[in-house]
């Protein structure tokens, strides 16, 4: 039998293990192997430097807002709390156990519910692991999460292009990670070592969007008291990453194009012009050839940006990443959760699957902090998400054909309850002949 990591943190010097020892405490570590600690910084150093996914903690009523604050930045861990009989008389002791640990224990133990305790917190522990697997050498490299198909062939056009000195147009919906994907480029790119300058085209104000892209010279206009950089010319030795280029007034594209031939600018006010070196980036969630043909986008601009095309799916097409990614914003807004919330429940995993996310990473981003902190309960459930349970319809809504059916099964599942399975007198309850309930049963997949 492989061994097991246990942390056991005895605060407050009360010779816990000692004890343990003497009260033959010694069976209950049968497969464990214990790493003592006295203090709660020893305890996050040993933390930072090897995972422990269960962890024993002996504490007195002194320094519990302390030990909030511990459990609450070591969520991960399976936390197993022994008291004195006498602690838990105490409303803020009872809340911590409530929020933060999977069990707790009373002096004197009872060994044999201990050994049991640590065995199902760690059975727990591998379900968790096994639910969500952890990043690979790829997804922690280019900080794009996901194992599947989609976001694998993604990953390989991304090792191609980002050698390449030629511009990339990126398309991808709104919300689906067009700029994480220009990010990543640019990492791993010749240029990773210079800037990387994001501009949303669509936010410039039209009135000093030429200013912030090509920089001004003093007194070019009123206000203009000094020599300004602009957004390109800051981009120099690195990756310029122009986000939503269909939205960039005509009269700027003409100035893009000869920064794109030309690899020049000219401030605003200046006599002459300034070389500088840096990559273009575009991204677009609209099409820009539609965009060329209703006159609303340069076409030799167009095709100036579109020699390495990528394209970042939308998360409709990534299911098989869906609960990863959830887990992985879990984790990233962890300081906002309700201390009770420890993670996604079943149903709202399948009510996660079934959603269409037309916002796509977005949006899942922003109902995962949402359920994290309105969730009432330690799992959140598709409420919480503001999903409902069950199957989805386009955008979101539940299926029509989803809810009656669902309507139907609860009916005829109260009525055979109540009747103690008698078929006849469900039917009559339910206003049908029994011909149509035994049909109903098996379309339902009810089991009698």
């Amino acid at each position: 039998m492989s061994t097991k990591q246990l942390l056991c943190i005895d605060l407050g010097g009360n010779g816990f293990l000692r004890e343990a020892g003497a009260r033959g405490l010694d069976a209950a570590w049968h497969g464990w192997q214990v790493h003592p600690v006295k203090t709660l910084a020893a305890a996050a150093r040993a933390l930072r430097s090897q995972a422990f996914t269960v962890g024993l903690l002996m504490s007195s009523l002194d320094g519990l807002d302390d030990i909030d604050c511990f459990l609450q930045q070591h969520w991960a861990t399976h936390w197993i709390a022994v008291f004195p009989p006498r602690i838990l008389q105490s409303a803020a002791c009872r809340r911590l156990v409530r929020d933060h640990c999977y069990d707790y224990h009373t002096l004197p133990l009872d060994m044999v519910r201990l050994r049991h305790t640590l065995g199902h917190a760690h059975g727990w522990a591998a379900l968790r692991e096994l639910a969500e697997p952890g990043p690979d050498a790829a997804q922690a490299d280019m900080g794009l999460k996901g194992q599947g198909a989609a976001v694998e062939r993604l990953r390989r056009q991304i090792r191609k292009v980002a050698g390449a000195s030629a511009p990339v147009l990126i398309w991808g919906e709104s919300g689906s990670g067009k700029e994480l994907a220009a990010q990543a480029i640019h990492a791993h790119s010749p240029r990773a070592a210079g800037p990387f300058v994001p501009i949303n085209c669509g936010a410039i104000p039209a009135g000093l969007a030429q200013s912030e892209l090509f920089g001004h010279e003093r007194g070019a206009f009123t206000g203009a008291a000094r020599d300004k950089r602009g957004l390109i010319e800051s981009a120099a030795g690195g990756t310029v990453f122009l986000d939503e280029i269909g939205d960039l007034p005509l009269a700027l594209q003409t100035n893009l194009l000869r920064f794109l031939q030309e690899k020049t600018i000219h401030r605003v006010g200046a006599a002459h012009s300034i070389t500088v070196d840096a990559r273009v980036i575009a991204a677009s969630h609209v099409n820009l050839l539609h965009a060329v043909q209703q006159g609303n986008f340069r076409e030799d601009l167009y095709y100036r940006l579109n020699v390495l095309a990528l394209d970042v799916p939308p998360l409709r097409e990534r299911k098989e990443d869906l609960l990863l990614l959830a887990n992985h914003f879990f984790s990233t807004y962890l300081t906002e959760r309700s201390p009770l919330v420890k993670g996604f429940s079943s149903a709202a995993a399948q009510a996660m699957l079934d959603h269409g996310w037309p916002g796509n990473v977005r949006e899942l981003i922003n109902r995962v902090r949402r359920a994290m902190v309105m969730a009432e309960g330690r799992l959140i459930v598709p409420q919480d998400l503001g999903l409902a349970a069950g199957g989805q319809g386009e955008g979101g809504q539940p299926a029509l054909g989803g809810m009656r059916l669902r309507a139907d099964r609860d009916a005829v599942q109260a009525s055979l309850l109540r009747s103690g399975r008698n078929i006849s007198q469900a039917a009559r309850e339910l206003g049908v002949s029994r011909m149509t309930l035994y049909r109903l049963i098996k379309k339902l997949n009810i089991k009698c």
